[in-house]
């Protein structure tokens, strides 16, 4: 059995790799084997799956490239081997296409027109920007004029738009990051300290092209932001993946863009404005709007497009009640592959714990389901997303085109990361006060002795960084709680020590491998207490929603009206 399926991953490693794009191989195919795992939760059957995805032989699991396919393969022969059934029509893989495009920043350029003559700052030193659209390798914004919206926000509930009032098509809009308030530390806005998902990048390009906007400048400032320059820099000034819409992405702004904290204070200047001022009217209710006088955008972007083929990867335990509600798992299977151009000698991302152990966790909680004396009451589907690295794209496609109605999917947890570490007596939850999923959390939290803390860091925004964001945006309650900071030994200091030290030497770092050293405790109190809050949901009737004035709950209400 173990040989016919090693073939099969094999194979269809190398039919995938035939027609995908920019791969990378290195030598004969030769791939880690299964070996036999129990029913129970345990240190030995985690570290053997988490050791063989982070093998060097699937070379740091880079989606559309034949040896990261082939990690893809190794999850669902596993799946198939514990006895989860296939989600999609009798197959474990959900097909999700996508494309590359590359800026090539020689021909291309960047050019805010003033009445102090044209600025043009240095590319990736003081700006990084691209085109989302890939319907053309040339895209173009033509005297465009620039207008400040302040934090680009329209939120309903907690009546904010900064779009009131004004019409933005054609335009370029520039944005400040986060939310309204965090910068002023004024509590009464949004959550304060804590970033909504209005805050982060990802909804401020999403609402400036509903907009009609043609181009969106963020002024990027590190304490919001929650990182440095380098980090918008090294993200966002070489390939980017997108998912391959039929219309080539024409509905998005034509140009996005960061600049530099002193570029912007320059612009704004140009204009006659005062950028600190600027900035502390955006953080009042009442902000309107503001034309930047006398600035006009001109860009020109000559890109490469590459199409390419990766998959989600996605079995279930059928309910024996109600098999057609799921609780749902999630955790992305990719890393970042081969990079020849970083230093030293060790070019393989292997991502062991960025999420090898995510993937690992999943597969743990799938077979303890799949091998239960008694099917759960509902349906239980174990997903493993592609594309995470490149934007969350994998799950993207799942919550565009899910293989069940989004309102039969009861609530779900992600899995990104689980930290070797000693036994803690909490459980971190990133975006703590989101949802009912919490509540299910903290009392099978209590029967372990533990407690559900909340996000040590809610100014990062760290809910919107990781694969559940896409199901929360679609309505589904999403969990996302992993290692607690206050261990058993140490304390808070000692766990977050041990935050900061992946955080800092290993983070999509070749150094993130497999260790057989490694300290099980925490993994394993982490993945059972994840397995009980979804045994518990499965075997209920319960339908866990979003609390009241979370930016997600009406989507979810609309949603579970369409049931009735």
């Amino acid at each position: 059995m173990r040989t016919m399926m090693r073939a099969l991953a094999i194979g269809a490693a190398l039919f995938l790799g035939s027609c995908a794009t920019g791969m990378h191989d290195s030598g004969p195919l030769q791939f880690p084997g299964h070996v036999e795992t129990q029913a129970a939760i345990t240190p030995d059957d985690f570290k053997s799956r988490v050791k063989a995805l982070a093998d060097d032989a699937f070379e740091g699991r880079g989606p559309g490239t034949i040896r990261g396919e082939a990690a893809a393969d190794w999850i669902a022969a596993e799946m198939q081997r514990i006895g989860l059934e296939p989600a999609n029509n009798g197959s474990y893989f959900q097909t999700v296409p996508a494309v590359a495009i590359t800026l090539d920043p020689q021909a291309s350029s960047f050019e805010i027109d003033g009445p102090n003559g044209a600025r043009t700052p240095k590319f990736a030193e003081e700006v990084a920007y691209w085109t989302p659209r890939f319907d053309k390798t040339e895209q173009r914004v033509e005297n465009s004029d620039l207008v400040f919206v302040g934090y680009g926000v329209d939120a309903p509930e907690y009546k904010w738009n900064d779009y009131a009032g004004i019409d933005v098509k054609g335009k370029t809009v520039v944005i400040l990051i986060n939310d309204p308030g965090f910068v002023t530390h004024d509590d009464s806005l949004f959550k304060g300290k804590a970033m909504t998902y209005y805050g982060r990048w990802t909804f401020k390009y999403e609402e400036a092209a509903r907009r009609g906007a043609a181009a969106v400048i963020i002024v990027h400032d590190t304490v919001p932001a929650a990182y440095g320059w380098q980090v918008v820099r090294n993200s966002n000034t070489g390939r980017k993946l997108y998912l391959d819409n039929p219309n080539g992405n024409t509905d998005q702004v034509t140009v996005q863009s960061w600049v530099t904290l002193d570029v912007a204070k320059a612009l704004f200047a140009d204009a006659g404005m005062d950028f600190e001022q600027m900035m502390l009217a955006a953080n009042k209710r009442g902000f309107k709007s503001v034309p930047m006088k006398g600035l006009k955008l001109n860009v020109v972007t000559h890109s490469s497009l590459d199409h390419l083929t990766t998959r989600n990867v996605i079995g279930v335990v059928r309910g024996r009640v109600k098999p057609d509600e799921y609780v749902l798992y999630t955790a992305h299977w990719d890393h970042l592959g081969v990079k020849p151009d970083v230093p030293g000698p060790d070019k393989i991302h292997n991502g062991a714990i960025d999420n090898a152990t995510g993937v690992s966790a999943i597969l743990e909680i799938g077979e303890a389901f799949a091998k239960a004396p008694r099917p759960p009451r509902r349906s239980v589907m174990i997903a493993s997303v592609t594309l995470e690295e490149q934007g969350l794209l994998g799950s993207e496609y799942f919550a565009e085109h899910p293989l069940v109605p989004l309102n039969h999917i009861v609530g779900g947890a992600n899995i990104d990361g689980v930290r070797p570490m000693g036994r803690a007596k909490d459980m971190s939850v990133t975006g703590s006060g989101g949802s009912q999923m919490e509540e299910i959390l903290a009392a099978v939290l209590k029967t372990q002795g533990r407690y559900a803390s909340p996000d040590p860091e809610p100014e990062k925004g760290g809910y919107y960084r990781s694969d559940h964001i896409s199901l929360a945006k679609v309505g589904v309650p999403m969990l996302r709680a992993s290692a607690g900071i206050d261990l058993r030994e140490g304390g808070k200091a000692a766990g977050m020590a041990v935050r900061d030290e992946y955080r800092t030497k290993h983070y999509h770092q070749p150094s993130d491998e497999y260790d057989p050293n490694w300290n099980m405790a925490n993994p394993m109190e982490e993945i059972t207490a994840l397995y009980e809050v979804g045994d518990r949901l499965a075997n209920s009737r319960a339908w866990p929603n979003w609390y009241k004035g979370n930016e997600f709950r009406a989507i979810r209400d609309r949603s579970m009206r369409s049931r009735h």
